[in-house]
């Protein structure tokens, strides 16, 4: 018989001594490093897919959730939500012109007081 041959005896060869294996596909040598890349790869492009599974899954719950918000009633219409940011928008509007109809009139009142001190000096030399 032969003696044992392994790590734990010394007298086999080291993990990197090994001889390559055969691919299974197209027979060629396929090293022990080449395998743990493979490997290294595959665990993490399953790592990046289930993260992606886990934000489409997060992106069909929000969507269901809010059909099905929408579809029970509670939610407002989409044309209540139109109206409510148009009412915003003109609310907005509406305080933009007041700023500039305030500041209209207060030129208005500073060109009336002008003319005013104008035909008082006029009437007063003639």
């Amino acid at each position: 018989m032969f003696p044992p041959r392994g790590p734990c005896t010394g007298g086999g060869r080291s993990d990197r001594d090994e001889p390559a294996a055969q691919d299974p596909a197209g027979g060629s040598p396929v090293s022990r490093a080449s395998l743990q890349a493979d490997l290294a790869n595959a665990q993490a492009r399953n790592t990046r897919l289930a993260a992606r599974v886990q934000q489409l899954e997060k992106r069909l719950s929000q969507a269901l959730g809010a059909q099905a918000w929408q579809e029970s009633g509670l939610g407002a219409p989409v044309d209540v939500d139109e109206l409510q940011r148009k009412v915003t928008r003109l609310e907005q509007q509406n305080v933009e012109l007041t700023a500039a109809l305030e500041e209209a009139r207060s030129d208005l009142d500073a060109a009336r007081e002008a003319n005013r001190d104008l035909t008082r000096a006029l009437n007063q030399r003639g």
